[in-house]
Protein backbone atom coordinates (compact mmCIF):
# COMPACT_ATOMS: atom_id res chain seq x y z
CA UNK A 1 0.00 0.00 0.00
CA UNK A 2 1.24 3.71 -0.54
CA UNK A 3 2.57 5.92 2.18
CA UNK A 4 1.53 9.41 3.24
CA UNK A 5 4.43 10.17 1.44
CA UNK A 6 4.03 8.35 -1.46
CA UNK A 7 1.01 10.14 -2.39
CA UNK A 8 2.02 13.63 -2.55
CA UNK A 9 3.10 13.45 -6.11
CA UNK A 10 0.36 10.81 -7.17
CA UNK A 11 -2.51 14.02 -5.95
CA UNK A 12 -3.86 15.78 -8.40
CA UNK A 13 -3.27 19.70 -9.48
CA UNK A 14 -4.68 22.01 -11.61
CA UNK A 15 -2.29 23.89 -14.03
CA UNK A 16 -4.20 26.59 -15.69
CA UNK A 17 -7.26 25.09 -17.78
CA UNK A 18 -5.85 21.63 -17.30
CA UNK A 19 -6.16 18.86 -14.92
CA UNK A 20 -3.41 17.02 -13.86
CA UNK A 21 -4.05 13.51 -12.10
CA UNK A 22 -1.06 13.69 -10.66
CA UNK A 23 2.15 15.96 -10.17
CA UNK A 24 4.73 14.20 -11.43
CA UNK A 25 6.56 15.88 -14.94
CA UNK A 26 8.19 14.49 -17.76
CA UNK A 27 11.01 16.95 -18.42
CA UNK A 28 12.35 17.68 -22.00
CA UNK A 29 14.59 15.16 -23.12
CA UNK A 30 16.26 15.52 -26.02
CA UNK A 31 16.71 11.70 -28.04
CA UNK A 32 17.92 12.67 -31.88
CA UNK A 33 14.99 10.72 -33.36
CA UNK A 34 13.88 12.88 -35.71
CA UNK A 35 13.79 12.78 -39.57
CA UNK A 36 16.65 14.38 -41.25
CA UNK A 37 14.26 17.54 -41.88
CA UNK A 38 13.43 17.99 -38.12
CA UNK A 39 9.82 15.85 -38.98
CA UNK A 40 8.97 14.20 -35.68
CA UNK A 41 7.99 10.35 -36.67
CA UNK A 42 5.56 7.44 -35.94
CA UNK A 43 8.30 5.86 -33.33
CA UNK A 44 8.43 9.35 -31.50
CA UNK A 45 4.47 9.42 -31.39
CA UNK A 46 4.63 5.90 -29.84
CA UNK A 47 7.50 6.66 -27.63
CA UNK A 48 5.30 9.73 -26.08
CA UNK A 49 2.48 7.55 -25.84
CA UNK A 50 4.18 5.39 -23.83
CA UNK A 51 4.74 8.22 -20.87
CA UNK A 52 1.23 9.49 -21.15
CA UNK A 53 0.48 8.46 -17.40
CA UNK A 54 2.31 11.51 -16.27
CA UNK A 55 0.42 14.37 -15.24
CA UNK A 56 2.40 16.85 -17.66
CA UNK A 57 4.68 16.19 -20.43
CA UNK A 58 7.01 18.55 -21.62
CA UNK A 59 8.26 17.71 -25.15
CA UNK A 60 12.14 17.95 -26.31
CA UNK A 61 13.32 20.78 -27.15
CA UNK A 62 11.99 22.00 -30.70
CA UNK A 63 14.12 24.42 -32.81
CA UNK A 64 11.84 27.53 -34.18
CA UNK A 65 13.20 27.75 -37.00
CA UNK A 66 16.03 26.26 -39.53
CA UNK A 67 18.73 28.72 -38.40
CA UNK A 68 17.89 27.66 -34.31
CA UNK A 69 18.90 24.03 -35.19
CA UNK A 70 22.17 22.83 -32.89
CA UNK A 71 22.26 19.28 -33.11
CA UNK A 72 21.46 16.40 -36.09
CA UNK A 73 17.98 15.12 -35.75
CA UNK A 74 15.96 17.23 -33.44
CA UNK A 75 12.32 18.18 -34.50
CA UNK A 76 11.55 21.39 -35.58
CA UNK A 77 8.09 23.46 -35.31
CA UNK A 78 8.90 25.71 -38.42
CA UNK A 79 7.04 23.74 -41.85
CA UNK A 80 4.02 22.21 -42.57
CA UNK A 81 5.43 18.98 -42.35
CA UNK A 82 6.93 19.15 -39.05
CA UNK A 83 3.84 20.87 -37.74
CA UNK A 84 1.91 17.59 -39.45
CA UNK A 85 4.67 15.29 -37.65
CA UNK A 86 3.66 16.85 -34.13
CA UNK A 87 -0.01 16.10 -34.65
CA UNK A 88 0.48 12.77 -34.89
CA UNK A 89 2.35 12.96 -31.46
CA UNK A 90 -0.14 14.98 -29.40
CA UNK A 91 -2.83 12.89 -30.75
CA UNK A 92 -1.45 10.05 -29.72
CA UNK A 93 -0.83 11.41 -26.33
CA UNK A 94 -3.99 12.53 -25.71
CA UNK A 95 -5.89 8.82 -27.03
CA UNK A 96 -4.16 7.73 -23.99
CA UNK A 97 -5.29 10.79 -21.82
CA UNK A 98 -2.08 12.70 -21.58
CA UNK A 99 -1.35 16.31 -21.77
CA UNK A 100 1.98 17.42 -23.19
CA UNK A 101 3.13 21.07 -23.50
CA UNK A 102 6.35 21.74 -26.30
CA UNK A 103 9.23 23.21 -25.48
CA UNK A 104 10.65 26.41 -27.69
CA UNK A 105 14.16 26.33 -28.56
CA UNK A 106 17.08 28.57 -30.01
CA UNK A 107 20.27 26.89 -29.92
CA UNK A 108 21.87 29.86 -30.29
CA UNK A 109 25.86 29.90 -30.32
CA UNK A 110 25.21 26.05 -29.74
CA UNK A 111 25.42 24.96 -32.84
CA UNK A 112 27.57 23.50 -35.84
CA UNK A 113 28.07 25.26 -39.63
CA UNK A 114 26.84 22.49 -40.72
CA UNK A 115 23.67 22.29 -38.89
CA UNK A 116 23.26 26.30 -40.17
CA UNK A 117 21.19 27.43 -43.30
CA UNK A 118 24.05 27.86 -46.75
CA UNK A 119 27.05 26.24 -43.69
CA UNK A 120 26.89 30.14 -41.94
CA UNK A 121 28.10 30.59 -38.56
CA UNK A 122 25.74 30.43 -35.23
CA UNK A 123 24.28 33.54 -33.92
CA UNK A 124 25.31 34.40 -30.23
CA UNK A 125 25.13 37.53 -28.45
CA UNK A 126 28.46 38.29 -28.46
CA UNK A 127 31.11 36.45 -31.01
CA UNK A 128 32.32 34.16 -27.83
CA UNK A 129 32.65 30.51 -28.75
CA UNK A 130 31.69 28.16 -26.32
CA UNK A 131 33.44 25.39 -24.68
CA UNK A 132 31.05 22.96 -25.95
CA UNK A 133 30.05 20.24 -28.07
CA UNK A 134 26.60 19.25 -30.07
CA UNK A 135 26.11 16.00 -32.06
CA UNK A 136 26.28 15.91 -35.50
CA UNK A 137 26.73 12.76 -38.13
CA UNK A 138 26.17 10.38 -35.12
CA UNK A 139 28.89 11.65 -32.84
CA UNK A 140 29.95 14.81 -31.04
CA UNK A 141 32.22 17.63 -32.24
CA UNK A 142 32.88 21.10 -30.84
CA UNK A 143 30.84 23.70 -31.89
CA UNK A 144 31.51 26.16 -34.45
CA UNK A 145 32.36 30.03 -33.87
CA UNK A 146 29.33 32.77 -33.73
CA UNK A 147 28.43 35.53 -34.67
CA UNK A 148 26.72 37.74 -32.72
CA UNK A 149 23.44 39.28 -33.88
CA UNK A 150 22.77 42.73 -35.05
CA UNK A 151 20.30 44.59 -32.63
CA UNK A 152 17.84 44.83 -35.69
CA UNK A 153 17.78 40.90 -35.84
CA UNK A 154 16.67 40.48 -32.27
CA UNK A 155 13.12 41.38 -33.26
CA UNK A 156 12.84 38.47 -35.70
CA UNK A 157 13.74 35.89 -33.45
CA UNK A 158 11.40 37.22 -30.89
CA UNK A 159 8.36 36.97 -33.52
CA UNK A 160 9.70 33.49 -34.30
CA UNK A 161 9.07 32.02 -30.74
CA UNK A 162 5.02 33.76 -30.76
CA UNK A 163 4.82 32.11 -34.68
CA UNK A 164 6.22 28.82 -33.25
CA UNK A 165 3.94 28.82 -30.34
CA UNK A 166 1.07 29.01 -32.17
CA UNK A 167 1.82 26.43 -34.19
CA UNK A 168 2.60 24.34 -31.39
CA UNK A 169 -1.61 24.73 -30.33
CA UNK A 170 -1.99 24.44 -33.91
CA UNK A 171 -0.71 21.08 -33.54
CA UNK A 172 -3.07 19.83 -30.86
CA UNK A 173 -0.36 20.52 -27.92
CA UNK A 174 -1.89 21.81 -24.44
CA UNK A 175 0.79 24.10 -24.19
CA UNK A 176 4.54 25.38 -24.82
CA UNK A 177 7.49 26.10 -22.81
CA UNK A 178 10.00 28.55 -23.44
CA UNK A 179 14.14 27.34 -23.28
CA UNK A 180 15.43 29.78 -21.51
CA UNK A 181 18.07 27.76 -19.47
CA UNK A 182 21.29 25.43 -20.04
CA UNK A 183 23.29 27.96 -22.18
CA UNK A 184 20.81 28.35 -25.22
CA UNK A 185 20.24 31.82 -26.74
CA UNK A 186 18.12 33.09 -24.09
CA UNK A 187 20.43 31.70 -21.23
CA UNK A 188 23.70 33.12 -23.36
CA UNK A 189 21.71 36.75 -23.49
CA UNK A 190 21.37 36.55 -19.28
CA UNK A 191 24.69 35.98 -18.54
CA UNK A 192 27.41 38.43 -18.63
CA UNK A 193 29.81 35.13 -19.07
CA UNK A 194 28.30 34.88 -22.94
CA UNK A 195 26.72 38.49 -23.33
CA UNK A 196 29.36 41.20 -23.90
CA UNK A 197 26.63 43.78 -25.72
CA UNK A 198 27.01 47.45 -25.26
CA UNK A 199 23.44 47.64 -26.51
CA UNK A 200 20.08 47.52 -24.49
CA UNK A 201 20.53 43.93 -24.53
CA UNK A 202 23.66 43.72 -22.86
CA UNK A 203 25.36 45.22 -19.21
CA UNK A 204 22.67 45.91 -16.93
CA UNK A 205 20.81 42.90 -15.62
CA UNK A 206 17.91 44.68 -16.55
CA UNK A 207 19.04 45.22 -20.54
CA UNK A 208 20.19 40.89 -20.13
CA UNK A 209 16.82 39.72 -19.18
CA UNK A 210 15.24 42.20 -21.91
CA UNK A 211 15.07 39.38 -24.85
CA UNK A 212 13.84 37.00 -22.42
CA UNK A 213 11.07 39.36 -21.00
CA UNK A 214 10.51 40.44 -25.13
CA UNK A 215 10.02 36.73 -25.99
CA UNK A 216 7.79 36.05 -23.32
CA UNK A 217 5.63 38.76 -23.62
CA UNK A 218 5.13 37.49 -27.36
CA UNK A 219 4.50 34.33 -26.99
CA UNK A 220 1.93 35.10 -23.95
CA UNK A 221 -0.01 37.56 -26.35
CA UNK A 222 0.06 34.77 -29.11
CA UNK A 223 -1.66 32.56 -26.94
CA UNK A 224 -2.39 33.52 -23.55
CA UNK A 225 -0.60 33.36 -20.47
CA UNK A 226 -2.33 30.08 -19.11
CA UNK A 227 -0.47 28.33 -21.87
CA UNK A 228 3.08 29.36 -21.49
CA UNK A 229 5.59 28.01 -19.20
CA UNK A 230 9.08 29.19 -18.88
CA UNK A 231 12.52 26.83 -17.43
CA UNK A 232 15.56 28.82 -16.31
CA UNK A 233 18.64 27.18 -14.68
CA UNK A 234 20.10 29.45 -12.12
CA UNK A 235 23.48 28.23 -11.11
CA UNK A 236 24.06 25.57 -14.23
CA UNK A 237 26.78 25.83 -16.28
CA UNK A 238 25.97 23.90 -18.94
CA UNK A 239 27.32 24.76 -22.42
CA UNK A 240 29.52 27.15 -21.25
CA UNK A 241 27.48 29.66 -19.33
CA UNK A 242 28.27 31.58 -16.13
CA UNK A 243 27.08 35.00 -14.23
CA UNK A 244 29.38 36.69 -12.05
CA UNK A 245 26.21 37.35 -9.62
CA UNK A 246 23.73 34.62 -10.21
CA UNK A 247 21.53 35.54 -7.72
CA UNK A 248 20.77 38.72 -8.15
CA UNK A 249 20.35 37.92 -11.96
CA UNK A 250 18.04 35.32 -11.52
CA UNK A 251 16.04 37.32 -8.85
CA UNK A 252 15.37 40.04 -10.85
CA UNK A 253 14.51 37.46 -14.11
CA UNK A 254 11.96 35.57 -11.72
CA UNK A 255 10.35 38.70 -10.63
CA UNK A 256 10.33 40.37 -14.18
CA UNK A 257 8.42 36.84 -14.85
CA UNK A 258 6.04 36.93 -12.44
CA UNK A 259 4.64 40.24 -13.52
CA UNK A 260 4.27 38.24 -16.94
CA UNK A 261 2.51 35.62 -15.36
CA UNK A 262 3.28 32.31 -17.05
CA UNK A 263 1.56 29.47 -16.28
CA UNK A 264 4.50 28.22 -14.19
CA UNK A 265 8.00 28.32 -13.67
CA UNK A 266 10.29 25.29 -14.55
CA UNK A 267 13.80 25.47 -12.14
CA UNK A 268 16.82 23.49 -12.55
CA UNK A 269 17.80 23.48 -9.26
CA UNK A 270 21.64 22.84 -9.34
CA UNK A 271 23.61 21.58 -12.05
CA UNK A 272 22.13 20.59 -15.01
CA UNK A 273 22.35 16.24 -15.25
CA UNK A 274 24.66 16.27 -11.92
CA UNK A 275 23.72 15.51 -9.04
CA UNK A 276 21.69 17.33 -6.35
CA UNK A 277 23.58 19.17 -4.48
CA UNK A 278 22.73 22.96 -4.37
CA UNK A 279 24.84 25.60 -4.73
CA UNK A 280 25.31 27.31 -1.05
CA UNK A 281 24.97 30.73 -2.07
CA UNK A 282 22.14 29.86 -3.96
CA UNK A 283 18.37 30.00 -2.46
CA UNK A 284 16.13 28.10 -4.47
CA UNK A 285 13.68 28.62 -2.12
CA UNK A 286 13.32 32.46 -1.96
CA UNK A 287 13.41 32.15 -5.20
CA UNK A 288 10.13 29.96 -5.42
CA UNK A 289 8.59 32.63 -3.15
CA UNK A 290 9.07 35.63 -5.67
CA UNK A 291 6.91 33.00 -8.05
CA UNK A 292 3.30 33.34 -7.01
CA UNK A 293 1.70 30.84 -9.65
CA UNK A 294 3.04 26.79 -9.93
CA UNK A 295 6.49 26.29 -9.81
CA UNK A 296 8.33 22.91 -11.10
CA UNK A 297 11.33 21.71 -9.49
CA UNK A 298 13.45 19.52 -11.26
CA UNK A 299 17.05 18.05 -10.95
CA UNK A 300 18.25 14.61 -9.15
CA UNK A 301 14.97 14.10 -7.31
CA UNK A 302 14.18 10.99 -5.63
CA UNK A 303 10.01 9.57 -4.90
CA UNK A 304 11.43 10.37 -1.37
CA UNK A 305 12.75 13.85 -1.53
CA UNK A 306 9.41 15.26 -4.59
CA UNK A 307 7.12 14.00 -2.01
CA UNK A 308 8.67 16.07 0.77
CA UNK A 309 9.27 18.97 -1.50
CA UNK A 310 5.56 18.92 -2.27
CA UNK A 311 4.36 18.44 1.43
CA UNK A 312 6.69 21.37 2.58
CA UNK A 313 5.44 23.76 0.03
CA UNK A 314 9.01 23.98 -2.18
CA UNK A 315 7.58 22.63 -5.18
CA UNK A 316 4.17 22.02 -7.11
CA UNK A 317 5.07 19.78 -9.47
CA UNK A 318 8.38 17.72 -9.97
CA UNK A 319 9.86 17.10 -13.35
CA UNK A 320 11.85 13.80 -14.08
CA UNK A 321 14.17 13.31 -16.82
CA UNK A 322 16.27 10.15 -16.91
CA UNK A 323 13.87 7.92 -14.99
CA UNK A 324 11.17 8.37 -17.70
CA UNK A 325 13.57 6.99 -20.12
CA UNK A 326 14.28 3.32 -19.25
CA UNK A 327 10.34 3.40 -17.47
CA UNK A 328 7.81 4.75 -19.28
CA UNK A 329 5.27 3.68 -16.70
CA UNK A 330 7.44 5.16 -13.89
CA UNK A 331 4.03 6.95 -12.11
CA UNK A 332 2.87 3.31 -11.95
CA UNK A 333 6.21 2.47 -10.92
CA UNK A 334 6.15 5.19 -7.96
CA UNK A 335 2.77 4.10 -7.16
CA UNK A 336 3.75 0.61 -6.34
CA UNK A 337 7.46 1.71 -5.24
CA UNK A 338 8.44 -0.92 -7.31
CA UNK A 339 12.15 -0.77 -8.59
CA UNK A 340 13.37 1.36 -11.41
CA UNK A 341 15.21 0.46 -14.39
CA UNK A 342 18.02 1.70 -15.43
CA UNK A 343 18.89 3.45 -19.06
CA UNK A 344 21.11 2.28 -21.68
CA UNK A 345 23.56 4.89 -22.20
CA UNK A 346 24.69 3.53 -25.57
CA UNK A 347 21.40 4.49 -26.76
CA UNK A 348 20.54 8.17 -25.77
CA UNK A 349 20.92 10.22 -28.56
CA UNK A 350 19.87 8.79 -32.37
CA UNK A 351 19.09 5.54 -33.40
CA UNK A 352 15.74 3.46 -33.52
CA UNK A 353 13.37 1.27 -31.50
CA UNK A 354 16.24 0.28 -29.74
CA UNK A 355 16.84 1.94 -25.90
CA UNK A 356 13.67 4.11 -26.99
CA UNK A 357 10.35 2.57 -27.33
CA UNK A 358 11.32 -1.00 -26.16
CA UNK A 359 11.81 -0.39 -22.52
CA UNK A 360 9.26 -2.81 -20.34
CA UNK A 361 6.69 -1.98 -18.53
CA UNK A 362 6.21 -2.61 -15.00
CA UNK A 363 3.16 -5.43 -16.07
CA UNK A 364 5.48 -6.86 -19.05
CA UNK A 365 8.66 -7.00 -16.01
CA UNK A 366 6.02 -9.03 -13.71
CA UNK A 367 4.32 -11.07 -15.99
CA UNK A 368 7.98 -12.58 -17.42
CA UNK A 369 9.96 -13.15 -14.09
Amino acid sequence: MPTISQEAVLTTYKLGNLELPNRIVMAPLTRNRAAEDGVPTSLMAEYYAQRSSAGLIISEATQISAQRQGYARTPGIYTEAQTAGWELVTHAVHTCNGRIFLQLWHVGRISHTSLQPGGGPPVAPSAIRAKAQTFVDGGFTDVSEPRALETNEIQEIVTAFATAAKKALLAGFDGVEVHAANGYLIDQFLCNGSNKRTDEYGGSVENRTRFLAEVMQAVIKEVGADVVGVRISPVSTANDVHDSDAGALFNHVVKVLDLLKPVYLHVIEGQTGGPRDFDPHFDFRALRGKFHRTYIGNNGYTLAVANKSIEDGAVDLVAFGRLFIANPDLVARFREDAILDPLDPATLYGGGAKGYTDYPTLKKTLSTS
